[in-house]
């Protein structure tokens, strides 16, 4: 299985895609992940990275881009994988399209999980005390909810037309809301 997983931040994408990447035996990717380890780190990337997270906005496509190709390219992913938090704008479908097709493979699916944007916003501000993240004032969530409606959200339209994207309703306990994506996953296969 080679899947998306998609939606707006705060909706529960980086939970999910632990819990469903264990079902399913694959492997979970997350370019956030990734960005905090660098940040956390302090390397160059992180660095840069950091600048951009903290104002809100996504990290430049040539670093997020390079990184994700490396990633898919190693052995854990070959037999498949769920991708969280790439791709995040046209441009880079195109190229998930063409790292994909330089292995031979091609995505299965494409889960986005929705929710209220207020519904997001105030559980990004309980983890940001949880937390205690930078990257998650109420300027820079509501700030993060409108770059994802502008850049992000036209990608599920892509995807759709293309026969692969299931949208599940991402509020809810994460077993109930894990249980709606497996369901919706089947909806695919047949």
């Amino acid at each position: 299985m080679r899947m998306l997983l998609m939606g707006p931040p705060g909706a529960g994408k980086g939970t999910q895609a632990k819990v469903l990447a264990d079902r399913l035996g694959i492997p979970a990717v997350s370019t956030g992940d990734i960005f905090r380890a660098n940040v956390k780190d302090e390397t160059e990337l992180g660095l840069e990275a950091k600048r951009y997270m903290d104002a809100g906005n996504y990290v430049p496509d040539e670093v997020t881009n390079a990184m994700v190709r490396d990633r898919l390219s190693e052995a854990d992913a070959g037999e498949g994988f769920l991708l969280d938090g790439y791709p995040r704008t046209l441009p880079q479908v195109g190229t998930l399209d063409d790292i994909l097709a330089d292995h031979g493979h091609q995505l299965n699916a494409v889960v986005a999980l929705v929710a209220d944007t207020d519904v997001l916003v105030d559980r990004m501000l309980r983890r940001s005390k949880v937390d205690g993240r930078s990257d998650d004032s109420e300027e820079v969530i509501r700030h993060r909810q409108e770059v994802y409606a502008a850049e992000t959200k036209p990608l599920l339209r892509v995807y759709a037309q293309r026969g692969l994207l299931v949208e599940v309703d991402g509020v809810g306990e994460i077993a109930e809301v894990s249980e709606r994506v497996l369901a919706a996953l089947k909806t695919l296969d047949g």
